[in-house]
């Protein structure tokens, strides 16, 4: 009679360890992916839209129109500029923390484009006019919203924040970890050996 294996031992627990490397450099890809759009984006927006009007297209549903702002959505906290690059270091520090236990491809992509997003406009905040870390956010997409407004002026950067904190929010309400486990609708575990039947148990 065999001894049983130590606690922990066993095909699963190699598996959940080769996934960690895999997991972040997705969401290292993904970050960089996001951010190089971003500049490339706001790159040909300077030189294509500077002193000039906004382009119309799709019928008027999308106006490119260039735009530095020196505050967030709505021009908010534009007299605070400082602000915002410490608010996306503590963001992206956050980030940068999750790592160390991130396992979970779809949480991979969705903290990527949320790096990424946040890198893009630090990045203008940082380097940009008027000056180091006061800097304005070089912004160029207007949408036509479904009652008769504008939303605000926005970059790719915008969007792919928008996107990643979209996607977090639906990995969380799914039970969704960024440990690679998932909880079921009671809070546990769903691979909790307390949920499996007791038969299962004995085959395994």
């Amino acid at each position: 009679m065999s001894a049983a294996p130590p606690a922990g031992s066993g095909s699963a627990e190699p598996a959940v360890r080769r996934a960690r490397p895999r997991a972040v450099a997705i969401l290292a890809g993904t970050a960089l992916v996001a951010l190089l759009i971003d500049l490339v984006t706001k790159h040909l927006a300077l030189a294509a839209l500077t002193d000039r009007e906004p382009v119309r297209l799709l019928g008027g549903l999308i106006y490119l129109n260039l735009v530095r702002n020196s505050g967030a959505a709505w021009s908010i906290g534009s007299d605070h500029t400082w602000v915002f690059p410490l608010v996306t270091t503590a963001v992206i520090g956050w980030i940068v923390w999750m790592t160390l236990r991130l396992r979970s491809i779809p949480w991979a992509i969705s903290l990527g484009l949320v790096l990424g997003g946040a890198l893009g406009n630090l990045m203008d905040r940082i380097f940009r006019a008027p000056g180091h870390f006061v800097g304005h956010v070089v912004d160029m997409i207007s949408v036509f919203g479904p009652f008769g407004e504008y939303f605000p002026v926005f970059n790719l950067a915008d969007s792919s924040l928008v996107c990643g904190v979209v996607l977090a929010v639906v990995l969380e309400l799914t039970g969704r970890q960024r440990d690679g486990s998932r909880l079921g609708r009671d809070g546990r575990p769903v691979d909790d050996p307390a949920t499996v039947p007791v038969e299962q148990r004995e085959r395994t």
